[in-house]
C-alpha cells in the first residue's frame, strides 16, 4: 500500500507540476515535479521491499517445510520488522507460528519494534550497500 500511495502522489505531483509549468510558472512547476520523482523513488524502493519479503517468506517455508522448527532458520530475520513478518507468515502456514512468535518474543520483539536494528543504531545505515544488499538480496552468502 506505500507503494502505491508513494506512486499516486508522484503522479499527482508530476501532474501538478506540468500544469504549473505550461501556466509560466516554471519554478514551481519544477519543484512539483522534482518533489514528483522523490515519490518515485519510494515507490520504487517500496515495491522493491515487498518483492524482497515475498523471496523471503517463500525461502524460510521452503526451509521450515524441509527441516521443521529452528531457531537457526529465524535468527538472520529477526533484526527487521518486514523480514520478521515474511518469517511469521512462513511459520504460520507451516503450522510452527507459536513457536516463532516465541521466539521472537524471547528475543526482545514487540509489535512496536519497527525500524531494523541497524538502522536504531545508526540512522544513515539506510545509504549503505551492506543495509541494501541484505534488505533486498535475501538469502545466503555466495562463497568464494
Amino acid at each position: 500500500m506505500t507503494g502505491t500511495g508513494a506512486l499516486l502522489a508522484a503522479f499527482a505531483l508530476k501532474g501538478a507540476g506540468v500544469a504549473q509549468w505550461v501556466s509560466g510558472d516554471v519554478p514551481g512547476g519544477a519543484a512539483l515535479c522534482w518533489w514528483g520523482v522523490c515519490w518515485l523513488v519510494v515507490a520504487f524502493f517500496a515495491m522493491a521491499d515487498g518483492v524482497s519479503r515475498h523471496r523471503e517468506y517463500r525461502r524460510i517455508k521452503a526451509m521450515l517445510l524441509k527441516y521443521g522448527f529452528s531457531e537457526r532458520i529465524l535468527k538472520p530475520v529477526a533484526r527487521s520488522r518486514c523480514q520478521r513478518d515474511a518469517a511469521l507468515h512462513a511459520a504460520r502456514e507451516t503450522g510452527h507460528l507459536d513457536r516463532a512468535r516465541d521466539y521472537f518474543h524471547g528475543l526482545g520483539y514487540r509489535w512496536y519494534h519497527i525500524l531494523p536494528d541497524l538502522v536504531l543504531r545508526n540512522p544513515l545505515a539506510f545509504a549503505s550497500p551492506s543495509f541494501l544488499r541484505s534488505s533486498f538480496l535475501p538469502g545466503k552468502k555466495q562463497r568464494a
